[in-house]
């Protein structure tokens, strides 16, 4: 696996830009600058991130999002 994050990706299971590898590997995303822990999904190139918004579900128990656009700078946490 390449040291560059990848462009697109989605920390659930169901959807196509889920990667396994790199979610083991950790992902860390600053948005904007901040430091954020709670991102759904990101995706560099179009510069948005998805995050829950508060504790309300849809219809099949996910999570709903709201999508932020911003700077979007993923990387990989530092093995120790």
């Amino acid at each position: 696996m390449s040291d560059t994050p990848p462009d697109r990706l989605s920390n659930d299971p169901r959807s196509p830009h889920y990667d396994e590898a790199a979610m083991n590997r950790g992902i860390g995303i600053r948005f904007n600058g901040d430091e954020r822990r709670d991102v759904e999904e990101y995706c560099v190139s179009e510069g948005w991130i998805r995050v829950a918004a508060g504790r309300a579900l849809d219809r099949r128990g996910q999570p709903l999002t709201v999508k932020l656009r911003g700077t979007v700078e993923p990387y990989f946490h530092l093995d120790a």
